[in-house]
């Protein structure tokens, strides 16, 4: 009996003395991702615009020239809308600027990049909402006279800025890609 005593009394101290550590939960954690290289090809069709997508998109073409540009892999959409300019360019800049700035109850910022290229006759803002909002990237492109083209990028999943933000900062080097090359038909 004093031998089982003893040897409880043993384990007992081992055990005290093995748990020196404080125990605290880790925070969740994301799988990781790998992208491919960037490719774009060029997209020309019957559309009065055109401009380089990436190789890895799948595009769905919708009445009036309208279009999305899915990813399927990451379970993301670009949705492309298209509006002829017949003197309606304010009201169509206000539509563009109202649809953004309402995912501002949801954003924690949101940052607004010109771009400009007086060669193509494209001129546009690109928007990046910070946050948990339904959509991270939206941006429009316009030649002011005639053409406007709207966008935004879309995941198919609950927002979690966290976990689609990897996802997010790698497809919107596509959307950069989209706006410097658009070109429009004569």
């Amino acid at each position: 009996m004093n031998k089982i005593l003893r040897t409880a009394l043993v384990l007992l101290v081992l055990s005290m003395l093995s748990c020196t550590k404080d125990y605290s939960p880790k925070p969740r954690g994301y799988f990781r991702i790998s992208f491919p290289a960037k490719e774009y090809a060029r997209l020309n069709g019957a559309a009065p615009y055109a401009f380089e997508v990436a190789s890895n998109a799948q595009l769905e073409l919708k009445e009036d020239f309208w279009m999305n540009i899915n990813y399927p892999q990451y379970k993301a959409q670009i949705h492309l809308t298209y509006k002829p300019v017949e003197g309606n360019l304010m009201r169509l800049l206000e539509e563009t600027r109202g649809l953004v700035y309402t995912h501002a109850q949801k954003a924690e910022g949101i940052a607004e990049n010109v771009f400009e290229n007086a060669a193509s006759r494209s001129y546009g803002i690109l928007y990046e909402i910070e946050g948990n909002a339904a959509s991270g990237v939206q941006f429009f492109v316009t030649d002011s006279t005639h053409h406007f083209l709207r966008g935004a990028l879309y995941f198919l999943s609950s927002p979690n800025s966290d976990s689609l933000l990897p996802v997010q900062q790698y497809l919107l080097e596509d959307v950069v890609h989209l706006i410097e090359t658009v070109h429009w038909a004569e």
